[in-house]
């Protein structure tokens, strides 16, 4: 699939007559040879390029913050849960599969900048011996199909996909993790032929899921909206994984607008995520727990029932994090999933340290304390 848009600062220039000074351009360009900058042309126009704060702009634009090395660029342990290339298996019942290092457009705040747009050995190579190994582990009931962006794939291609897993006895089901019904909804409903494949496979035996990732309302447009649309005519439900993310949506009244927007055009909120500390990220998009917090709560205060369905979670090498509360200094955590099964749902606390935003910054309290919890 062939998107239009822009990789080059002097086509940014160019198109929507800005100007960067020479001494910021010099150092984006540092930014942009180490992780590359892709625009599509839809998404650009959601920008007022006027306006230095607009949230889309820090979204897809590069930022001088990125050539802040704090943090890791595998924050969640991804090297240790890959058994083949380009499959992960972190979860019992979840093997997730890398399809491929290109996406739509490439999000600043993207925690696998390490291989995103960039050349990499760790995509799938052999589709056929990831199909072999999950036959060979019946503990598996479902399939992450992520990368990059699956749906840049040729529609061959992910009918191929489909087509193999679904031979599989013991999938329940399939999700595909895109964000390409934000970054260009027209790839969904204007292939025809995708669609088709989606009904055909998506079936009551094996539901296909789409996992996309909306963090602004800006996002949801009439175009978004009618890709929704054309998913769930498919057979094929859509959640919604947004990123806490500063200058974006650290905001209650931007993120419940959000979450309400979602709702109207059938995009169900599953996670809040805690932005992860990646290196070229951490500095510049993360919101301290204490404040992260405070505006998730207070953006659930202005919606419903349905609007409110996500969890605020953080997703740390030991497991899925669930954020449940703080009182006082302490800081009151769940395990809603875990790499070691034991822990899900277990239930602790740790001591909130000043701009703690990550699992790793909290200080641990003491064992007969935490026996009471």
């Amino acid at each position: 699939m062939q998107i239009q848009g822009f990789s080059t600062l002097e086509e940014v220039e160019k198109a929507f007559n800005v100007k960067i000074e020479d001494a910021e351009k010099e150092k984006l360009q540092e930014v942009i040879e180490k992780h590359p900058m892709f625009i599509p042309d839809y998404y650009a126009g959601l920008i007022d390029w006027n306006d230095p704060n607009d949230p889309i702009k820090h979204l897809i634009f590069p930022s001088l913050d990125e050539l802040d090395l704090a943090g890791s660029y595998d924050t969640s342990g991804e090297k240790e849960n890959t058994v083949l290339t380009g499959l992960q298996h972190k979860y019992k019942e979840t093997v997730l599969l890398l399809a491929t290092n290109r996406c739509a457009g490439y999000c600043r705040h993207c925690f696998r900048k390490r291989m995103v747009g960039i050349p990499t050995d760790e995509t799938i190579k052999l589709f056929d011996k990831a199909v072999e190994y999950i036959k060979e582990h019946p503990e598996v009931t479902n399939v992450l199909i992520s990368g990059g962006d699956p749906l840049v794939l040729p529609t061959d291609v992910i009918e191929y996909f489909l087509s193999e897993l679904s031979q599989i006895p013991h999938l329940k089901f399939i999700r595909f993790g895109s964000r390409v019904p934000v970054f260009y909804p027209m790839r969904i409903y204007e292939d025809t032929k995708l669609l088709e494949v989606f009904s055909k496979y998506s079936t009551p035996e094996r539901r296909i899921y789409l996992v996309t990732h909306f963090n602004h309302p800006k996002e949801v447009t009439e175009q978004a909206g009618k890709a929704v649309d054309a998913l769930i005519r498919s057979g094929v439900p859509v959640s919604n994984q947004t990123v806490l993310l500063r200058h974006v949506n650290d905001d209650p009244e931007v993120l419940s607008t959000l979450m309400k927007r979602l709702t109207s055009v059938g995009v169900i909120p599953y996670y809040v995520f805690q932005c992860r500390p990646v290196k070229r990220v951490k500095t510049h998009f993360q919101v301290p727990f204490k404040e992260g917090y405070e505006i998730v709560e207070k953006a659930k205060q202005k919606l419903d029932g349905h609007a409110k369905r996500f969890k605020y979670v953080m997703s740390h090498r030991t497991g899925k994090i669930e954020i449940v509360g703080i009182i006082g200094d302490e800081i009151f955590l769940k395990y809603h999933q875990a790499k070691d099964p034991s822990k899900v749902g277990k239930l602790f606390r740790m001591k909130l340290t000043p701009n703690a935003g990550w699992l790793d910054d909290l200080e641990p309290i003491e064992e007969a304390e935490t026996a009471t919890v």
